[in-house]
């Protein structure tokens, strides 16, 4: 495949793959981390295992524990994969971590990538402006997008965040953001359909609503290794040049 042309892979091809990553879950862990990171949040924590985002909430003085496995907050987590609860929850000066089946899975796997984002609508033009600031930096190719709602089983699946990549990609290169339409997508995905089916206490009625509310944050979230872990924290706001998608 051509430098300059997006890939868009599933987890589980990510052995190797260098340069500008961006991992993408729109429904619905980036979107509730990006509205942790817009309350205040100073840094969350990727992590894989449930037990192992409860032992690390547990090391840091004052840590929250946020996530779901297969979409229900587990046991001795204190907030559910939720923006709704995100943005309601008092997270001014806290340290999350965050764990999900699908979005902090794919973040993990990116072992290789020199630049590691992850994204969703509601910062997708920082996103892209961040991107090719990283890309202009490094000298990198176009940027390789983790579809993580796609699995083993359903290698089809992630349809909301395919769409929320290509939207993302089609900013960073100049396009029009098309949000009415990519929006409109999302809401009526089969991916929002079951995560609504989730249940009261683990998904709000709000959350596809939050979710599509794209470009609503100005700050991209750039992933760094640090002593061996995951943490993400904001990165600057893109300048209307940037916005418009100009390297």
């Amino acid at each position: 495949m051509d430098e300059d042309e997006a890939r868009y892979v599933a987890r589980w091809e990510l052995e190797g793959v260098g340069g500008v990553v961006i991992v993408i879950d729109v429904l619905r862990a980036f979107t509730t981390a990006a509205y942790a990171l817009a309350g205040g949040a100073t840094a969350i924590w990727l992590v894989a295992e449930v037990e192992e985002a409860i032992a690390l909430g547990r090391s840091i003085p004052g840590a929250l524990v946020m996530g779901e496995n297969r979409g229900r907050r587990p046991p001795g987590f204190d907030l559910s994969n939720s923006p709704v609860g995100a943005s309601e929850a008092d997270l001014g000066g806290r340290e999350i971590v965050q764990r999900t089946s699908a979005g902090t899975q794919g973040a993990v796997a990116a072992t290789a990538a020199d630049r590691l984002f992850v994204a969703s609508l509601v910062n997708a033009s920082a996103t892209a402006a961040a991107a090719n600031r990283a890309i202009d930096d490094g000298g990198y190719g176009a940027p390789t997008y983790v579809i993580t709602g796609r699995f083993p089983d359903r290698p089809d699946g992630g349809e909301d965040d395919l769409i929320t990549a290509q939207c993302i990609e089609r900013i960073r290169t100049g396009g029009p953001t098309r949000a009415a339409a990519t929006s409109d997508a999302v809401t009526r995905s089969r991916e929002a359909e079951l995560t609504l089916a989730v249940g009261a206490g683990h998904v709000h009625p709000d959350d596809v609503v939050f979710a599509t509310s794209i470009d609503r944050f100005d700050f991209a979230m750039e992933v760094e290794r640090v002593d061996g872990r995951l943490r993400v924290t904001r990165r600057a706001p893109a300048t209307a040049t940037e916005r418009a998608g100009t390297p």
